[in-house]
């Protein structure tokens, strides 16, 4: 697809570009995706969630550690967006994070807002801006640097 037109993903579609499935596919539709430059996508957090159960039983709070990946999942996405090749046999795996910083808790009910932007790509290599919010507030930021890899 062009480079310059907003794309948008349905669950089936972002099923078939990530690997992940329940419960820790935290992407549940992408509202606009530019390939190599950014995308916005979004989590929608619910008491159902099987980590609130043991995180905490009487004051469930979404762990940061998973807003991160949902974070990492949605660059994952931006990444595959524009793939010339075929990615089925490949990772999208954490190399690295910087400045990371939670601002806001997250709990059942939010809509967890995913937002990345690229900062540079080579090869295989991807290093990313991502931000989360709930309700137009800041939730987490974090730089994302990750890499494509085969699949064991």
């Amino acid at each position: 697809m062009s480079e310059n037109i907003a794309q948008t993903m349905d669950i089936a579609r972002i099923m078939s570009l990530l690997p992940h499935r329940y419960p820790f596919l935290l992407v549940d539709r992408v509202v606009e995706c530019v390939p190599g430059d950014h995308i916005i996508a979004y989590k929608n957090v619910t008491i159902n969630e099987a980590f609130f159960q043991g995180h905490f039983p009487g004051a469930p709070v979404m762990p940061g550690v998973l807003v991160l990946e949902a974070l990492a999942q949605t660059g994952g996405l931006l990444a595959l967006s524009d793939a010339k090749e075929d990615f089925s046999n490949k990772l999208f795996l954490f190399t690295g994070l910087d400045g990371v910083k939670w601002r806001k808790q997250v709990v059942p009910g939010d809509k967890l807002e995913l937002h990345c932007s690229n900062i540079r790509r080579r090869m295989m290599l991807c290093k990313m801006d991502a931000k989360a919010y709930v309700d137009g507030k800041l939730c987490c930021e974090a730089q994302i640097s990750a890499a494509i890899a085969d699949r064991p």
